[in-house]
């Protein structure tokens, strides 16, 4: 049974990411994810201006008549949701924890999916596989789907974003659009990451909380790892050691924009305490410009 307080923030979440959907992504995603390609829809008497390597001349050769095959896109796509639940998604210092984020952002995609026919599956993630929800259509699963996210009760506490991708790699026989949701607090997955890449449309979202990012000035504090449970004491009045940090950091997300741009994948970060619409948004756009240009 679902608590009365998941159920208010999934009607939140509903009326919230729904509108969005509808408003202000839904073009842009059925522009940008493209379907499986042309399937055979019937033949019709030739016209001026037709490709004429599309005359189909065994119809025409008994009909008496020129007819050309007429070809509709094959729209319906699979997307699946890779959802990271570690630990370290509890966090949130600036904004609400970034499961909250997560959630929203899993819902934007999956109403924007349903809104163009596309079936949506969910795999919840730990150091483990939590949660495999098989893909389907339908507002009411987009709301199961978000619903398993904002009430998952993980056994496990790291982050193992290598075991999500090799279940996708069993569950996902034909090419689905894949958005892996994390804060990538992980190392390992590279060589899933790579053979997932090859087979589905794959884009990393990075969900940070800004406090991830840089330390504050708070004096003498005592700091907790969510994912291993480690207790350690750090003087944050030291510029140096807030600059070593940050430092860190910054060579940890230069590592994985350098794994990301060697895949070609085109990856986003979003932050707890910003709109996520707007670079969600900006992504479709870039993939829309690019698809224009060849």
């Amino acid at each position: 049974m679902i608590p009365r307080e998941i159920i208010k923030k999934l009607r939140k979440i509903e009326i919230h990411t729904a509108r969005l959907a509808n408003d202000q992504l839904a073009g842009s995603y059925h522009s940008v994810f493209k379907g499986r390609g042309m399937a055979f829809s019937e033949v019709r008497q030739y016209q001026p201006g037709d490709d004429v390597r599309f005359i189909d001349w065994n119809v025409s050769a008994r009909m008496k008549d020129t007819y050309v095959k007429i070809f509709t896109e094959e729209r319906e796509m699979t997307v699946m949701l890779l959802v990271d639940l570690s630990a370290s998604e509890r966090f949130g210092a600036v904004a609400p924890p970034k499961t909250e984020t997560v959630a929203e952002v899993a819902a934007l995609l999956a109403f924007s999916a349903i809104k163009n026919n596309d079936r949506v599956g969910l795999i919840l993630f730990t150091d483990r596989v939590e949660r495999f929800v098989p893909p389907k259509k339908g507002k009411g699963h987009v709301m199961r789907v978000v619903a398993e996210i904002l009430n998952a009760k993980p056994e496990g506490k790291g982050t193992d974003i290598a075991c999500a991708l090799d279940l996708l790699g069993h569950m996902a026989k034909r090419k689905a659009v894949v958005f892996l949701i994390s804060d990538f607090i992980a190392d390992g997955y590279e060589r899933n990451l790579r053979i997932a890449s090859a087979k589905h449309d794959l884009i990393p979202l990075q969900v940070v909380d800004r406090r991830e990012e840089e330390l504050p000035d708070l004096g003498h504090v005592l700091m907790e790892d969510l994912e291993t449970g480690e207790l350690f004491e750090v003087d944050t009045r030291s510029r140096g050691a807030r600059e070593a940090y940050e430092r860190r950091v910054a060579r940890e997300k230069a590592s994985r924009d350098q794994l990301f741009s060697r895949l070609k994948l085109d990856q986003l970060t979003i932050h707890t305490d910003r709109s996520y619409v707007k670079p969600i948004a900006d992504l479709f756009r870039m993939r829309q410009k690019r698809a224009r240009h060849g």
